[in-house]
C-alpha cells in the first residue's frame, strides 16, 4: 500500500494515538514519515516498525509550535508522496484562562490550529492532482463541551476553542471537497489512555518509555479502530465510543435550523 498510495505522515508520533496509529498504518503496508519533538522516541518507534513490518520509515524531529519547525514539516508534506496525513500533534495548556501564560497560549494555538491548517494545506493540492488521499485531523470530545463548566472537566477555554476549530475546519473542508476522491475525517476521542494529561505542553513528557496518565481512558487501539471504520464508512466526524451517530447528525440539523431561521427573519 505504501508504494501505491504514497506515504503516511504522522505528527505527534512519539507516543499515544500518533505512535499507535503509525504502527497500525505500517502494519497495513504504509511507509511512514514520523514527526515529533522527541528524537529518542521516534528512533525507537522507527526501528520497531522497520523490524516488525519491513516498511520504510523516516523520522523528522520538529517542534510544530516553532515557525521554522512547522515550515520544515510542511515542505516535507508537500513533496508529493504523502497519501495519508494524520494531524495528531496537540498540547492542552489546561488552566484558568486569566492565569494562562502567554507563551503557552501561543504554543497551543500554533500546534493545535496553525500546524493542522498548514499541513493540510500542504498535502491537499497534491492529493487532488493525484486523485487520492486521506486527511485525519485529531480534535477532541471537548470540542463539543464549550458550555460545560470545569470539574470534573479541565479548565480548557483555549484548548477547547482550538479543537472546536479543528472540527469546523475539517467539516467545512470536507463539504468543499465532497465531489473529490479525497477522504477527510475529524477524529474526536474522549479521555484516552495515553500520557497526554501528564504535560500541559511546555515540554514533552520525559523518558524513553511511554506511560499513561492516572486518569486512564479508552484504549488507544479502540480509538484507531473507530477512526479506520469511519473512514471506510465515509463519515467525516468520528467520535469513538459513540455507537449511534444520531447526535452528530442532530448537530448538523441544528446548524441548518439556525441558518434557516435567520434567513426567515430577514424577509
Amino acid at each position: 500500500m505504501g508504494t501505491q498510495q504514497g506515504k503516511a505522515l504522522v505528527t505527534g508520533a512519539s507516543s499515544g494515538i500518533g505512535a499507535a496509529y503509525a504502527a497500525r498504518l505500517a502494519a497495513e503496508g504504509w511507509d511512514t514519515v514520523l514527526v515529533a519533538r522527541r528524537q529518542h522516541r521516534l528512533d525507537d518507534l522507527a526501528a520497531r516498525l522497520r523490524e516488525e513490518t519491513g516498511t520504510a520509515v523516516e523520522t523528522l524531529v520538529s517542534d510544530l509550535s516553532d515557525p521554522h519547525g512547522l515550515a520544515r514539516v510542511a515542505e516535507r508534506a508537500g513533496q508529493g508522496d504523502i497519501g495519508f496525513l494524520l494531524n495528531n500533534a496537540g498540547i492542552n495548556g489546561y488552566g484558568p484562562f486569566a492565569e494562562l501564560e502567554s507563551a503557552l497560549m501561543a504554543k497551543v494555538l500554533h500546534v493545535n490550529v496553525l500546524a493542522v491548517t498548514t499541513l493540510t494545506h500542504a498535502v491537499v493540492p497534491v492529493m487532488l492532482r493525484q486523485g487520492r488521499g486521506t486527511v485525519v485531523n485529531v480534535a477532541s470530545q471537548l470540542a463539543f463541551a464549550g458550555a460545560l463548566p470545569p470539574h470534573p472537566l479541565p479548565e480548557r477555554a483555549v484548548y477547547g476553542g482550538t479543537k472546536g476549530y479543528v472540527v469546523t475546519f475539517t467539516r467545512t473542508l470536507a463539504a468543499e471537497l465532497a465531489a473529490s476522491p479525497l477522504r477527510l475525517q475529524v477524529l474526536c476521542p474522549g479521555l484516552t489512555a495515553t500520557e497526554f494529561h501528564r504535560s500541559r505542553g511546555e515540554e514533552p513528557v520525559g523518558g524513553r518509555e511511554e506511560s499513561v496518565h492516572e486518569d486512564g481512558g479508552m484504549p488507544v487501539g479502540q480509538v484507531i479502530d473507530a477512526s479506520l471504520a469511519a473512514l471506510e464508512d465515509g463519515r467525516t466526524v468520528c467520535v469513538p465510543g459513540l455507537a449511534d451517530p444520531t447526535p452528530v447528525d442532530d448537530l448538523a440539523a441544528a446548524e441548518l435550523a439556525v441558518r434557516v431561521a435567520v434567513s426567515a427573519g430577514r424577509r
